[in-house]
């Protein structure tokens, strides 16, 4: 892969000049993707045997497996990957099968774990994944324990979020993330606590549902109260390899738009979509005075956001109005998409359903917290599409989903017509050619730079 745009460390959280567009350079034509991709079997099933076991994928946050005796189950298709806090403080990854029958260790999350026993025959491992009781031992022969560990997976941890990967030969994670830890250390991602975990079934295949985080190309119709308090066209891009990013700055109108909003009208949009970012209900007006001359709108949001950080005892004076105002979004191959200002954190990621037509959407919620603070156990829940509430934004994403997917049938529908505004789309799917290793005749084709 090659960088398509040129950022250093030193420069992350900084503004961007204004000529930075979403687009780039434009290629000599558009990029065409197979469309099967999204909901053939026999694609889904090479993902399963090709990709899915070798990439890193978000599993869970610390916070869900801080303590020895914690465990959390991380499911990703057929797979099943057993993370847990040894009696020792080591985190470890296992695949979650007991070595007699094959039958589930453990299902979910929780702590208070000693050992890991099979609820089928009694097989039982300590938490370092050594065999340690077999009941009615001498009926197996010579059965040598020490051949019977559980099956090892990779687990590593960046800042408070935890990875796993099936691959015990993969590239370490701090490899596989690229540029992305130094592009985001100013912002000191490892005071965040995770509180929640939101997991939405959607009928849609889990790309459709990793493409809606991955370009701003539809904000302009579906989410149009955002073009009123962000800009969408300086919104610059760049590609590592396996990772990608964007940047949007909020508190301002968008350039598409012809007329000018007042500050009143930027507040209002800003307060409708983000205002539980600086603690304020919907309906809440801009006080009264404010902008004071030579101040903008997006001044008076970061010192609200400020004082709502302060309630719980987050100081941010170090953070500038562009840090708390501007919005960057890095994307992680294959299903990952992490948000982040300084004084916000979600991270999300895509699963695969049952079929190739359903999916689920994982949304990890966090806040800042004082250095030093205890963990957060988080509260996680599982729901419909009809039944989540994610905010304004995200139920428009979640809601043309399905509508999305079932166009994708059409037989006339046969390939996904992609913008250079969609990059970080199309670099997804370069990545899945490379691990599923497709002929060129199921490759896309187009997109070529000038």
């Amino acid at each position: 892969m090659t960088t398509q745009t040129t950022r250093t460390a030193e420069n992350a959280g900084r503004p961007r000049s204004p000529g930075d567009d979403a687009i780039g350079p434009p290629p000599r034509r558009p990029t065409l993707v197979p469309a099967e991709r999204y909901y053939s079997a026999t694609f889904a099933a090479l993902e399963v045997e090709r990709m899915w076991p070798r990439v890193w994928q978000l599993a869970c946050s610390v916070d869900h497996v801080a303590e020895p005796g914690d465990y959390f189950e991380y499911r990703c298709g057929p797979y099943s990957v057993l993370v847990v806090r040894g009696d020792d403080g080591v985190l470890r990854a296992f695949q979650n099968v007991c070595r007699h029958r094959g039958n589930t260790l453990c299902a979910g999350t929780g702590s208070g774990l000693n050992e890991l026993k099979c609820g089928y025959h009694g097989w039982t491992w300590d938490l370092s994944g050594a065999l340690k009781r077999v009941p009615n031992r001498k009926g197996f022969g010579a059965l040598r324990m020490s051949e019977l560990p559980l099956h090892a997976a990779r687990v590593d941890t960046w800042e408070r979020l935890v990875f796993v990967n099936l691959d015990r030969d993969a590239m370490p994670l701090a490899d596989y993330l690229e540029q992305v830890p130094s592009d985001v250390a100013w912002n000191r991602l490892g005071e965040f606590r995770c509180y929640a975990t939101m997991t939405i079934e959607v009928e849609a295949n889990w790309k459709t549902v990793a493409d809606g985080y991955s370009e701003t190309y539809h904000i302009q119709t579906l989410h149009p109260e955002l073009r009123r308090c962000m800009d969408d066209v300086h919104a610059p891009q760049v590609i590592w390899g396996h990772t990608g990013k964007s940047e949007q700055l909020y508190g301002v109108q968008s350039p598409q738009l012809r007329k000018t909003l007042s500050s009143r009208d930027v507040w209002d949009a800003y307060v409708y979509t983000q205002g539980a970012l600086m603690g304020v209900e919907e309906g809440t007006p801009l006080p009264d005075g404010r902008p004071s001359p030579g101040e903008s709108v997006a001044e008076v949001i970061a010192e609200r956001t400020r004082a709502f950080a302060a309630q719980r005892g987050v100081e941010l004076s170090w953070a500038s109005t562009d840090q708390l105002m501007r919005l960057h979004q890095y994307n992680v191959f294959p299903n990952m998409t992490l948000l982040t200002n300084a004084d916000h954190l979600t991270t999300m990621h895509s699963l695969p359903g049952p079929d190739p037509d359903r999916g689920d959407l994982v949304m990890m919620l966090w806040t800042r917290m004082p250095p030093g603070a205890p963990r957060m156990t988080p509260v996680d829940v599982r729901m419909t599409a009809g039944e989540a509430e994610p905010g304004a934004v995200l139920t428009q994403d979640i809601t043309v989903l399905p509508g999305v997917q079932r166009g994708l049938h059409q037989p006339g529908f046969t390939h996904l017509t992609l913008s250079n505004e969609e990059r970080r789309v199309i670099n997804m799917h370069l990545n899945l050619e490379r691990y599923l290793d497709l002929p060129d005749g199921q490759r896309i084709t187009g997109g070529e730079t000038p």
